[in-house]
């Protein structure tokens, strides 16, 4: 006769692995139909931009057990890192994007730079990316006033753009309300590849050429349930009131690196300094990415303090 194995059910933390509860995720559109990134059913860690291969590394790596277990949802996120950080070329997208124009360089003038597609790995060869006088970088990499923990840009200190030049910024533009609109910056042209003559500049950050930038929506997932055993019973809470509010943040003004114009279905990349990402396969006619998981695990702080 056939060897019979009797094995628990997985139970995976910050979500529910029940058909019934995810049914009813989906009857009452607590989520958006079974391949919600956000759900753990198969079609669901597709879309978000799980390979089939870290799906089954996820499954040898929790065994099979004969106890109900519960296993951290830390350990899907780093199989996944792990694929997608050997596998996934690099790219350069602004989630928050603010223009610095660079007034000392020249208004019709457009270079095109080197970029390894994969830093640690050469066969993954460079790509082309254009440089321009106006770029857009990320709001959270500037701050007007900061001690030198802060590696990004401050005014009047330099830091260097990713596979470009160094910028120094020298002068804030707010509107009337008070909020930064524009940075004005300077280059020095002798920082391409190597450091200015007698000075170290610590920080790199991410940019875009503001000229040549594709505008796109991109959607960050996080997790389901802001509680470890949403369905535990305990406490008298339904399930469904531990729902994670931030479970989805939608970005409507993310500007990329234009060779993501051409990215196909489910295509992913590591947004360099944010993330991975995939091409939405739910949105073919739109330009939407979808967050995979974050370069480092943000909740194992949080895990450990609880």
């Amino acid at each position: 006769s056939d060897l019979q194995i009797e094995f628990s059910r997985l139970n995976l933390q910050y979500t529910v692995m029940s058909k019934r509860k995810l049914t009813q995720l989906v009857d009452e559109n607590l989520v958006n139909g079974w391949d919600d990134p956000r759900l753990p059913t198969i079609a669901g860690l597709r879309r978000r931009g799980f390979t089939p291969g870290s799906i089954r590394e996820f499954c040898t790596r929790i065994g099979i057990s004969k106890v109900e277990n519960s296993v951290e949802m830390g350990m899907l996120e780093a199989t996944i890192r792990d694929d997608l950080n050997a596998n996934a070329p690099r790219r350069m997208g602004v989630m928050n994007p603010l223009k610095v124009v660079i007034e000392n360089y020249s208004k019709d003038k457009v270079e095109e730079l080197n970029a390894p597609n994969h830093p640690q790995n050469e066969d993954f060869g460079k790509r082309k990316i254009p440089f321009s006088r106006e770029v857009y970088i990320d709001k959270d990499d500037f701050r007007e006033s900061a001690n030198n923990k802060f590696k990004r840009l401050v005014l009047d200190k330099e830091v260097r753009l990713r596979a470009g030049y160094v910028i120094r910024c020298d002068k804030v533009i707010k509107d009337e309300q008070g909020e930064i609109v524009e940075l004005r910056c300077s280059y020095d042209p002798d920082t391409l590849g190597k450091n200015p003559e007698g000075r170290k500049v610590k920080g790199v950050i991410h940019w875009v050429s503001a000229a040549h930038a594709v505008p796109a929506e991109v959607r960050l997932y996080d997790r389901l349930f802001n509680h470890p055993t949403p369905d535990d019973g305990k406490e008298g809470v339904d399930f469904k009131e531990r729902i994670n509010d931030e479970s989805l943040t939608i970005l409507k003004h993310c500007m990329l690196e234009p060779s993501l114009a051409d990215a196909q279905l489910g295509e992913r990349f590591q947004f360099e300094r944010e993330g991975y990402f995939c091409r939405d396969a739910g949105s073919p006619d739109a330009l939407v990415f979808n967050r995979t998981v974050t370069l480092r695990d943000s909740w194992a702080k949080v895990e450990n303090k609880s």
